[in-house]
């Protein structure tokens, strides 16, 4: 099956080098570019793209407000976002998680990167850069534990240990591999994790993990 791609940008040769790299993978189409944040929240709620990638400084509505718009808390379909940009600040990496991005890439990545993380954000995995990674998520956690609540999470052993493994980082084949299961069966117990704490997908799940203190 063919990925539908929305490209958000305002920079006409972002745009045209994303879907250059895109519309050459096999299984990935660009089906349309926005040039401003309004343009590419109307258009993504019009064709229902399977993927949207999202710049963030951008007119009219910028990226992170648009990306909360199509993905966010508050929307009750939401559409699959991963934010592409420049700038790795932590509180743009922070914002747009929040605002419901499954993943954030640095523009700087590269092309495989690109391809790898459209092709995750489309099976609902998240991928964010190895740059922001580790860094994000312990900031992320020291400044938001201390208005989380400690909970007794209501998870099997199982699960735990997939939600930990998703909070390092690690693909679904990969922690099939590691705990010796099939990827159908990790994808039951994440459909489970998500069921339970009431999260939308893997990186609510590693940001709650982190918050809690799981992997300190």
């Amino acid at each position: 099956m063919t990925i539908r791609v929305l490209v958000a940008d305002d920079q006409l040769l972002v745009r045209t080098g994303f879907r250059l790299v895109l519309d050459a993978a096999p299984d990935i189409e660009v089906i349309a570019e926005a040039a401003d944040g309004e343009a590419a929240v109307r258009l993504a709620r019009r064709l229902r793209p399977d993927v949207t990638l999202m710049d963030i400084r951008m007119p009219k509505v910028d990226g992170l407000r648009a990306t909360e718009l199509l993905s966010g808390p508050a929307v009750a379909d939401p559409l699959r976002v991963v934010v592409v940009t420049t700038y790795d600040a932590d509180e743009n990496v922070y914002a747009a998680l929040l605002g419901g991005a499954c993943g954030f890439l640095l523009k700087g990545a590269g092309p495989r990167m690109l391809v790898d993380a459209v092709r995750a954000a489309a099976g609902g995995e998240a991928m964010v850069s190895p740059s922001v990674t580790v860094r994000l998520l312990a900031r992320f956690a020291e400044r938001t534990r201390r208005r989380a609540e400690p909970v007794t999470a209501p998870l099997t052993a199982r699960e735990s240990d997939v939600v930990l493994a998703v909070a390092r980082g690690r693909t679904n084949a990969e922690i099939a591999d590691d705990l010796r299961v099939s990827p159908s069966t990790v994808k039951t117990h994440l459909a489970s994790v998500q069921r339970k704490l009431e999260l939308r997908n893997r990186t609510e799940i590693a940001i709650w993990a982190w918050r809690r203190g799981w992997l300190d």
